[in-house]
Order: C-alpha cells, then sequence, then structure tokens
C-alpha cells in the first residue's frame, strides 16, 4: 500500500490550552503531532520519533526551547529537522537565542494558530522541495 507518509510535527509546551489548541489545528491540517510538556520530553521524543518539524515553547520548566534546539542541532539524526520557536517576550535576544541556536522560524504568543499552521506548511513544503 503506497501513499504519502504522514507528516510528523513535535509541539512542546508547558502551557496545556496551547499544546492541546496548536495540536488540535496542525491535526485538522493533515499532520501527526506528539505533543509533549516540557524540554527533556521534547528532546526524547524528537530522538525516537524523529519528527520532520518541532515546535518548541521558549520557556518550558527544566530544558528552554533554546536548549532543546541546540540539543537538537548538535546531533546528526536531529540536526536537520525545521524549528520553530514560540515565545510570549518578544525581546530581541530572545528572538537572536533562537537563531543563533539553529531555529528555522519564530512565531511570537499571542498568535493566530492559523498562522503557526501555514508557516509550518511553508517550512515542510520548502523543505520538500
Amino acid at each position: 500500500m503506497g501513499g504519502t507518509a504522514v507528516t510528523v510535527v513535535l509541539v512542546a509546551d508547558d502551557d496545556a490550552d496551547i499544546r492541546d489548541l496548536v495540536a488540535f489545528k496542525l491535526e485538522q491540517a493533515g499532520l501527526e503531532v506528539i505533543a509533549v510538556e516540557d524540554g527533556q520530553a521534547a528532546v526524547e521524543q524528537a530522538r525516537a520519533r524523529r519528527p520532520a518539524l518541532a515546535v518548541l515553547d521558549v520557556s518550558m520548566p527544566g530544558l528552554s526551547g533554546i536548549d532543546v534546539c541546540r540539543m537538537l542541532r548538535a546531533e546528526p539524526a536531529t540536526s536537520g529537522m525545521l524549528i520553530i520557536m514560540l515565545t510570549a517576550r518578544v525581546q530581541e535576544q530572545d528572538v537572536e537565542g533562537g537563531f543563533s541556536a539553529g531555529a528555522d522560524d519564530y512565531v511570537t504568543k499571542p498568535f493566530s494558530p492559523r498562522e503557526l499552521v501555514s508557516r509550518i506548511q511553508a517550512l515542510l513544503s520548502r523543505a520538500r522541495a
């Protein structure tokens, strides 16, 4: 049975409401979602499942999204993963920290779930091209 493989997206955010909303919107868009609530779980799931893309909240307990991003970029198995950072803080050092850690894109909270989904789809289609 052929058919396209389902694209897997990892969503890491310690806010359950945001996590559920993002997961719901991504599933509506036909993506498979792994939702986790902290950075350590994000790293473990990324290593185990190798999602195409990760959405990482910058401020999580334990490992921050920037820590997770740096760790994933450092490992050959996950270094090519697309990464979008989510942050409530619009401070420039956060944005620079995310990009210097290797993030592909940035979305600030509060965000439009539709915008996040379209950014994810744009990154995924660029990666396939």
